[in-house]
């Protein structure tokens, strides 16, 4: 039996360059359609069909990239302390996301999260790890159940992105936003990150460095 060869390399090319300019015509236009995609990546209708079925499952290859980005950032160190913890994912994740903010923004809408959650199941394990530590050491609320707290969390991190919040304290405008709904108090998110100012700077610089290496990886 013959091994399967592996893409051509002019095919990978192409399929790469179909992926970039998916991201530059969605962020100039959420409803990009197939066509200005393919112009934008130089390419004819029919040779991105080559690579992709249609447009959602376009979009679905963009939203599966991002998802191990995410899931990529969910796996460096946390704290012990779930409240830092927490602090410190959301602003991992909201700095990556103001990178490919349009992009996250079509992922996070209703008729593409279903899939989303799915691709991110390990950031989603990492979020419900830290609330169980929360809650077990009651640094954060146990007024509801650990899964229904998960979820709040969730759902307000998508809330957040898709408020396009932007401006200098942004970040940290998203950061107080997910430690408000997991029980801190405005008080108690504002004193958490005057006493760790790092998590939002240190997390602004090494996001940066992967967005940095993650182009320079496309480029390549």
């Amino acid at each position: 039996m013959t091994a399967a060869r592996a893409p051509r390399r002019d095919a990978q090319a192409n399929r790469e360059s179909i992926l970039v300019a998916a991201r530059t015509a969605l962020t100039r236009d959420p409803n990009a359609s197939i066509d200005l995609i393919a112009r934008t990546a130089g390419l004819s209708r029919r040779a991105l069909y080559g690579h992709f079925d249609d447009r959602s499952a376009l979009i679905a290859e963009l939203i599966r990239i991002g998802a191990q980005r995410f899931n990529a950032l969910a796996e460096q160190p946390l704290a012990d302390d779930a409240r830092v913890a927490l602090a410190q994912l959301a602003s991992r994740l909201w700095h990556e996301v103001a990178h490919i903010q349009t992009v996250t923004a079509i992922a996070l809408d209703d008729a593409h999260v279903a899939d989303t959650a799915a691709a991110l199941a390990p950031l989603r394990r990492t979020v419900s790890q830290i609330v169980e530590r929360g809650r077990r050491t009651g640094t954060l609320r146990t007024d509801v159940p650990g899964d229904v707290l998960a979820r709040l969390i969730e759902e307000t991190a998508r809330a957040v992105v898709r408020v396009d919040l932007i401006g200098p304290d942004a970040a940290a405008t998203a950061v107080r936003a997910v430690l408000s709904i997991a029980g801190l108090s405005w008080r108690d998110a504002d004193a958490l990150l005057a006493r760790h100012p790092e998590i939002i700077q240190t997390e602004t610089i090494a996001t940066s460095r992967t967005s940095i290496e993650h182009d320079q990886e496309v480029d390549a």
